[in-house]
């Protein structure tokens, strides 16, 4: 078993990577087609009438794959400031609940995405032509790397290896407050 998740954790981490990769490429061509429209429509006095519905496309999957980063790095938002001030036990066990919510949502994402991708796939996105469902392509996409990554923390904390990165001591925090 430690070496079958040791391997799903490199799995996970080249996952985390690339999708990292693709979420900032999609931020730059994103920024490129938009200054494309901005110096279209101001200097030249025309209009790239696809930009709009590519931008917002572009703009979903870097967004989820954005988030599923963050949930591989835990990076996530979370209520984990009492984690700090409880014994160490009791916060590993409020962090797998919390892991647990996160699994039970991305499965939802993964459901829900897949649904209504399949709903829309038979509709087409004006002006890029493309098929409906690739509008809810992010976040089927999202939820499975979600999935995958909340999954590895699951499976580290029940056999008591490390997820978190190093946290700040409750103290410490308190210190940074004041």
């Amino acid at each position: 078993m430690p070496g079958r998740l040791a391997a799903f954790s490199r799995f996970n981490t080249r996952l985390s990577q690339a999708s990292l990769w693709v979420a900032g490429l999609g931020l730059v061509a994103m920024t490129a087609i938009v200054f494309a429209q901005v110096f279209v429509r101001y200097v030249l006095n025309d209009s790239l009438l696809w930009v709009e519905p590519a931008a917002i496309l572009l703009m979903a999957w870097f967004i989820f794959l954005g988030a599923a980063v963050g949930v591989h790095e835990a990076f996530h938002m979370g209520f984990d400031i009492l984690v700090h001030f409880v014994p160490e036990k009791a916060g590993n066990g409020l962090r797998l609940i919390s892991d647990l919510a996160v699994l039970v949502f991305s499965a939802a994402m993964v459901v829900y995405g897949w649904q209504l991708m399949a709903k829309t796939w038979g509709s087409s996105l004006p002006i890029i032509g493309l098929p409906g469902g690739f509008t809810y392509m992010p976040l089927f996409a999202g939820g499975v790397l979600m999935t995958l990554f909340t999954l590895e923390h699951v499976l580290k904390r029940l056999t008591g290896r490390q997820v978190d990165p190093a946290a700040p001591a409750a103290q410490d925090i308190l210190q940074s407050e004041a």
